[in-house]
This record gives C-alpha cells, structure tokens and sequence, in this order.
C-alpha cells in the first residue's frame, strides 16, 4: 500500500505517549508498505532525529507550524475567531495550510492508497473525502477530555468558556468520524463512546502497545517509601493530577508515613506545579534522557488522574517494569486491565491514599502487582502486533474501495514542488 500519514503537532522528539504510539506504528508499517509522513514542527529541534527515526519511509516532509500556546496573543487570536466557526480553538489552531495543500494535492493526484488523520486536529488538513479511503486515528476521545475540563474547572467564566468548546468539540468529532472511512480508537471503552456519537460510522478498536524488551524490571530494589509518576508535564491533566494529588492525598499518606517522596518526571513543568511541589519538599525532574531510572527507584507508581481520555501508555511502561501501580479510574481507563490483579484502583483522595500506605508497607503485595502486570504486557501487548492490526484495517478499507471504485476521471494534479514546501 501506499500510505499517507498526516500528522499536526510533531513527532518528533518521541518524548510523549501519542507520539510514541504514531512512531511505532509508522516504523512496523513503511517495513512492508510505502510511507509518506507529513508533519509540522515548531522549531529545529522537532525536526532533529525525525529523518533517522523514520528512515524506512519513503518520504517524511515537516513544515514549520507553532501551535499557540494557551494564554499567548496567538492564541487568543485562534479563540476569538473560532467563535466565528464550527471549529473549536484547538482545531482551529491546528490548521496549516500549507499541509492542506499537500495532503490534497497527494490524494488528488493518485500517488497514495490511503490517507491516515492522526489525531482529530489533523482532520482540517485532510481531504473529507475522495478517492482514497480516509482513516481517523483517534488517540483519545477529544471532547470527553474538555467536559472533563469543564467538570473540574471552579471559576465560572473559564468553566462556561470550557462548556462551549466541548460541545463544539463534540459536534466535529462525530461528523469527522461519520465522514472518515473507518475511524480508529486505542481501547474498547474509546470505541463505545465514539460508536455513541456517530452510530453510523465504522468504529475499530486498536491495541495498547510497549516495548517490553527496553522497558524491563531494574535489578535493583526501590528506595523505601518512594513515589513516582511519569508525563508530559506541559499536558495539563498531568499537572492537574499532579496538584490535586499533592493537596488532597500525599497529606493523608505522610500523617502514616511521614519520609515519603515523590518524583515527577516529564517535560515542561509549568511554575504553578514547581511551586507546589517544592512546597511540598517533592522532586520535579523536567525533561530527561531516560525515564527507566527515575521510574525503578520508586516503590509504587501512581497515577492520580481526573482528567484525560485515550489510553495512558506510561501506565503500561511501569507494568512492563515491573511496578506497583496505584490509578484513578481515569487514569487506567481503556486498558486491559483488572484492578487487583494488575494495579489497585482509587479514585477519592483518602482512598487513595489508603491504597498508597497500604502497598508501601507490603512489599510481597507490590511484588505480585508487578510480575502481574509485567507478564500482561510481555505476552499480548508489543507494538509489532497493535502495527499488525492497523495494517489489517487499512488492507481491508483500500480493498473494500478498490472493489466498489467507479472509472475514475484522469488527473494532472502533479505533485508540489520542493519550493512550494517552505514555508506555509
């Protein structure tokens, strides 16, 4: 097959969940099939590595594009005149035109099979429909993740703004799924939710995966009464689950266990979460070259999370490492996995915390949540196997086309040339 794979965003470096999921399932599929990446970067670091990372690839072209951050003029500019479409801001922001042009002029111009929309923001960037099949990958249910928002937001202006861009949110994804040839969700649980929203779209359910070969248990014992948590710390449900963890559970845990630490590991730590970590006498890292260290040293893992959507692969790295894992239901959500055998489930503050002092002080209870969860991952969850699977569901979506396909009308779309790629 000859795959187009749009991605807005970036992949590169692969230092969070959705990227890692992307890359993977791209390297698996340019081994037996023709590839061309078409992505952004926000600066030359975003570009660094990609080549090399991607080399089975036909073609990997990234054009610059800075998504506005929240609270920037750029993105009170992308919020002002979203209200003036369907768009919500974080699509709205997301649109390149530059990437249009070329995702249109590929498909037009007969030199692909199949066209992948990585994640809902690359949607506006696509081709709706046309002659090639369009597959939605969906990483997470993106409106779930902004009613989410909303629920937890206590200032009532913020909180009305939130209910707005959820619904708006919610109102594009069930079209973009409904015009979308066959949309592609990462767990069972997204699947149902996006079957809800768009009955009539065809809806297919894709594997978690992790590298069980790099992610492997440390020698070494964890430090006594030590905490960890690894992510994207510019991805604020992180931060969120982070700050509530810090004011509403870690009290309770040190009026049991008053030596107890937690290390936060992940990029971009906002100074809202510095401030409230080092009142706290916590460790914040920020970014790191390898998370495998920081991750081995703590006795339990946790993942207080109360926002969010899609599946946590950080979850999935620490059973793979052998870690006790204390979750939220949110946190664990879409994952095969069954509290009590795999990880302990809690989701209000002083449960949580019961969970954490409980498995701290019982190290046979950690040890057996985590060859369970180690030996979960090792044998059903590798991303050869979840890249196998996307690859049956793009065979069966060009097939399927191929067979009902009419005559259709010659082309002269010719493809862009180098000079028309930089800049948008």
């Amino acid at each position: 097959m000859r795959i187009l794979w749009v991605k807005v965003g970036g992949l590169w470096p692969a230092d969070r969940g959705g990227r890692l999921r992307s890359l993977h399932t791209i390297k698996e599929l340019a081994r037996r099939h023709s590839l061309t990446v078409a992505t952004t970067h926000a600066d030359a670091h975003g570009q660094v590595g990609l080549h090399g990372a991607l080399a089975d690839c036909q073609r990997v072209v990234s054009l610059p594009h800075r998504l506005p951050k929240q609270g920037s003029p750029g993105f009170a500019m992308a919020l002002a005149r979203s209200w003036m479409s369907p768009l919500p801001v974080d699509l709205w922001k997301a649109r390149v035109p530059l990437l249009r042009r070329l995702a249109h002029g590929l498909v037009a111009s007969g030199q692909v099979d199949c066209c992948v929309a990585d994640f809902l923001a690359a949607v506006p960037n696509v081709p709706a429909s046309g002659s090639v099949p369009g597959i939605l990958f969906e990483h997470n249910v993106e409106h779930v993740i902004w009613q989410r928002l909303a629920r937890t937001e206590r200032r009532p202006w913020r909180r009305l703004l939130l209910e707005l861009e959820w619904r708006k949110m919610r109102r594009f994804e069930a079209r973009a799924c409904s015009e979308a040839t066959l949309t592609l969700g990462v767990s069972e649980a997204d699947v149902a939710l996006l079957a809800g929203l768009a009955p009539m779209a065809r809806i297919a359910a894709l594997p978690t995966g992790v590298d069980a070969a790099y992610f492997a248990p440390g020698a070494a014992p964890p430090a006594p009464d030590s905490l960890v948590f690894a992510g994207s710390m510019d991805w604020y449900p992180n931060e969120d689950a982070i700050v509530h963890f810090i004011e509403d559970v870690l009290p309770a845990i040190r009026r049991e266990r008053p030596g107890i630490s937690l290390t936060v590991v992940g990029r971009n730590p906002s100074a809202r979460l510095r401030a409230a970590a080092s009142g706290a006498g916590l460790i914040v890292t920020g970014t790191v070259d390898d998370v495998r260290p920081h991750v081995a040293r703590g006795a339990v893992y946790v993942v207080p999370l109360r926002i969010g959507g899609g599946t946590r692969l950080k979850i999935f790295e620490a059973l793979a490492m052998g870690k006790a894992v204390v979750s939220t239901g949110v946190g664990a959500e879409g994952l095969p996995l069954v509290p009590g055998e795999h990880y302990v489930r809690a989701d209000h503050p002083e449960e949580f915390a019961r969970a954490v002092t409980r498995l701290l002080g019982d190290a046979e209870h950690r040890q057996r949540l985590g060859r369970a969860g180690r030996a979960l991952v090792e044998t059903r969850y590798s991303w050869a196997e979840a890249a196998r699977q996307f690859e049956t569901h793009l065979e069966a979506a060009v097939a399927a086309r191929r067979r009902g396909r009419k005559p259709q009308r010659e082309t002269d779309a010719a493809e862009l040339r180098p000079a028309d790629l930089r800049e948008a």
